[in-house]
This record gives structure tokens, sequence and C-alpha cells, in this order.
């Protein structure tokens, strides 16, 4: 017995660097660096996926998702698979700042992209900056979200442009000289919009008459729809979100109201003609992209989102696919998933040809990119012009 102790000696030992041999990883360096799982390259997403304005985020997801399987299928990007991690903000201040944390710390993902509403983009955006974190906005339109820094993208146009959009359609296509504002008072999108839209339309020679507020949450409007009526606008300019300016639109029928309402991308949603019925017809709205665009490849991406998702695409779907899109291009073109040098790509996009039209990245880190309004004709979205910068 005494004998055979050294060789058991010598036969454990072995074992146990022949272990320790077979765990250590080939390449250390690659397996601490950032948004890598297995070779995986991890791309965080934060969205509305469900609260009260869960069709924004489910559109913008779909749109993401599309984007990413994809490029897997055609390969990856840098010769790996792109996985996507996606989490639900439920539409609620607070939540964007918390999984966005955990997408950066306890995930390791490259890039951020999301989120369409400016409020919840401009809590998540100064994490991002701080981390280093390229994030790409596929459609909040306030100026301010780009400005928290130089991580910080966007692939749609900004409020001063759509708000001179919806002023000039005013008083241009719709002949109004007068109008009323209502505005959401807790949304920077709301806020922002109406801002830029007042300043072009009064410098163009018209009249605000009057200025109400609201909410976001509220379900009664009455009283300012009252106030308005009063003074005798020809138009109102309502800059919120599908869930309440459906019921603004509701409650404006049921006061007798009928001068033209219009606003900006925050109707865009199949939920607005839900709630607001036929009071909804022939309204208008100012949004990114119509999936009645003449283009080939607004066309392909039209067939391809209907064979998947059994729907129709809207703009932030679209606009969705283009910031995935993006961000996978500048990855290519950086080489690297490094983050500096994937903000550096992002910056210097020109010309990318996407679904929702070429976007240009200025030195602002915004898009410049064409303005398309619709209409409500017989429950559906209906394409009426395109506006240009």
């Amino acid at each position: 017995m005494k004998a055979r102790i050294p060789a058991l000696l010598l036969t454990a030992c072995a074992a146990l660097l022949l272990l320790a041999g077979c765990n250590k990883p080939a390449d250390s360096s690659a397996s601490t660096a950032p948004g890598n799982d297995g070779g995986v390259i991890k791309i965080g997403e934060f969205a509305s996926l469900t609260g009260k304005e869960a069709t924004f985020g489910a559109s913008s997801h779909n749109g993401t998702q599309l984007a990413i399987d994809e490029a897997n299928k055609a390969g990856g990007v840098l010769g790996r698979q792109l996985k996507l991690l996606s989490e639900d903000d439920q539409s609620k201040a607070g939540e964007p700042a918390t999984v966005v944390r955990k997408l950066i710390t306890r995930d390791g993902v490259v890039a951020i992209l999301g989120e369409v509403a400016s409020s919840r983009s401009l809590e998540a955006a100064p994490i991002c900056q701080q981390n280093k974190i390229p994030m790409i906005s596929p459609s909040s339109t306030n100026p301010k979200v780009t400005e928290v820094g130089d991580f910080i993208f966007r692939v749609c146009f900004i409020d001063p442009f759509q708000g001179t959009v919806m002023a000039n359609f005013a008083s241009k296509s719709l002949k109004v000289k007068s109008v009323a504002i209502l505005t959401d008072v807790k949304s920077d999108y709301s806020m922002g919009l109406a801002k830029f839209f007042k300043e072009r339309f009064v410098a163009d020679g018209g009249k605000v008459v009057a200025e109400q507020s609201y909410s976001g949450g509220d379900k009664d409007f009455k009283a300012q729809l009252t106030s308005i009526r009063a003074a005798n606008p020809e138009g109102l300019f309502i800059p919120g979100y599908y869930t309440e300016v459906g019921l603004i639109l509701g409650q404006a029928k049921e006061l007798g109201i009928k001068f033209p309402m219009f606003g900006g991308d925050g109707w865009e949603s199949s939920k607005l003609v839900e709630i607001a019925g036929d009071a909804a017809e022939g309204m208008f709205f100012s949004t990114h992209y119509s999936p009645e665009l003449d283009s080939p490849l607004a066309k392909e991406f039209v067939s391809k989102y209907q064979a998947r998702y059994k729907e129709m695409p809207d703009a932030m779907s679209a606009l969705g696919y283009d910031s995935a899109m993006i961000l996978i291009d500048a990855i290519k073109r950086a080489g690297t998933t490094e983050s500096t040098k994937v903000k550096e790509a992002l910056a210097a996009t020109r010309d990318f040809v996407g679904v929702t039209g070429k976007t240009t990245i200025d030195a602002q880190r915004n898009a410049s990119k064409p303005a398309v309004i619709l209409t409500v004709k017989q429950g559906k979205f209906k394409y009426v012009e395109t506006i240009a910068p």
C-alpha cells in the first residue's frame, strides 16, 4: 500500500494540471471583451413593450429584431453572430435608467438601441454617455436627446424640423391663419414640438389664439377643448401621443368641434383610430415613413415585415430597422466592437440608404431626413406628401 501512494499522488497532480489547462481560455482578452459571449456580439435595446405607449415599443422592437436576424442570416458581423437583448421599460419614468444600467453593467452590451419617447431616451442617455456606450434612438425627436454627449445618436429628424413642417402644412396646405395648441406638460417631446411649431407659425404671419395643456395619462379634456372652441381658431395643433390624442379627438367631436386637428409623429399608432373612432377621419400628422412610399427598398421591407408579423409596418418599425442597420454598418466600418471606434464610425455615417430614406449623421449626431404627412381616411393612414429638410 505504501508503495502505491507516490503513484497515486502523481496521477492526481497530472489530472489537476490537465483540468486547469482545459479550463484556460484560448484567448483571455476575447473572453472579457464587452459584448462577447462565446463569440456573440451583444446589442441592448430598451423599449416600451408594455404600458400606455406599448405600440411604439412593439413596432420599434419588431423592426430592430428583423434587422438583427437578417444580419445573422447573412453571416453576422465581423465573423460573429449578433444577440439582441431587449428590456421593457413599461412606458414608465424610472425604468429606462434601471434597464439600461443592467444592459451595460451586467450584460456587457456594446451599444444600446432605443427609445421612441424622448423623455425616456433623455433618462437613459446620460448613463450611456457616462459608460461610453453608443446609444442610437430610432425616433426620439426632442433636440435635447443628442445634446447629452458624443456617444448619443439618432436616426430620425428632430422637432425644430418637424415643427416647421407642420407649421408650413397648416398655413400653406390647410390654409389656416389662426390656431390653438394643446400640449402635454409632462412630455419633453410635446413641449418641444409645440414650441417649434408656434415659433414658425407666428413667424410666417399666423396667430396662436389659445394655448391649453394637459398631463399625460389624463382622460378628460373637455374643459380645455371648450376653452379652445371659445377662442374660435381655424385649426388645433396637438403635439402629443396617440393615447391622449385619440381621446381628445373623440371628445372634440362630442363638443361639435369641426375645425381640422393635426399633430406630429406621436400620433402614429393603429390605436389612435381604435380610440378615436371616426373622429380621427380627415386629421393629419407628420411622421418619418409610409409603407406607400415607392422605392424598391421600402417595398422589400414591407414585404418582409408583413411576412413575419402579419401586419403593415409603421414609422416606428421602419426606424427601428434602420437604427439597427446603421449600427451594424458602423461596427463593420469600425472593424471592432470597441466603443470609441464604433462611436467614431457612427459619427462618420454619410448617405446610408435605409428604409426611411438616406441618413447622414450631422455634427450634432442628428439625422437629416425628410418628413411624411399622413391623413386618416376610412380608418387607415394614407400618404399625403413628403417634405424634404
